[in-house]
């Protein structure tokens, strides 16, 4: 027979076991929220990833070592990286009102989020993969839509 303390205990345990869980998909969606949030406005600026430091503050170590790569190597040829446009909204200029944004989490320390918005008129769906690095949340890889197909960030960077 289940006695109230049964109960209690048992919710209290399960509250233990979720709450980590909920505190994550939290830290996860405000990360990615404070990206998007410079992109809204007809003014807006977007995030800089033009130095080592920004690169750093967005990407996992490994993804932002081939940005800084690529944006070196092209320096150096005098050319357009293979990263030409900016990669949160997959274009090269912006105009976006709002953004919709989901994150779920899909195992310990690693979480997908899904943005969703309107870009001169074209919608736009980009997924984020995410992983916590410490108490951090950074960009393993992006995926968009392009000619119908997904393409990756880091796929670009695959000769």
């Amino acid at each position: 027979m289940l006695t109230r303390r049964d109960i209690l205990l048992g919710t209290a345990a399960a509250a233990a076991i979720i709450a980590p869980a909920l505190a994550a998909d939290a830290a996860a969606a405000a990360f990615v929220t404070g990206i998007y949030d410079a992109y809204k406005g007809k003014d807006a600026h977007g995030v800089p990833i033009d130095s080592d430091r920004a690169v750093g503050r967005y990407f996992e170590p490994s993804l932002a070592t081939l940005i800084r790569k690529d944006q070196k190597a092209a320096a150096r040829r005098n050319e357009a990286p293979q990263l030409d446009g900016d990669p949160f909204v997959d274009a090269q200029d912006w105009e976006i009102a709002a953004f919709d944004i989901a994150v779920t989490d899909t195992a310990p320390g690693k979480a997908s989020a899904t943005v969703k918005f309107v870009n001169a008129g074209e919608p736009k769906t980009i997924v984020l993969d995410l992983v916590k690095i410490k108490k951090d949340w950074r960009i393993a890889d992006i995926t968009w839509q392009r000619d119908g197909k997904p393409a990756t960030l880091r796929a670009l960077f695959v000769h």
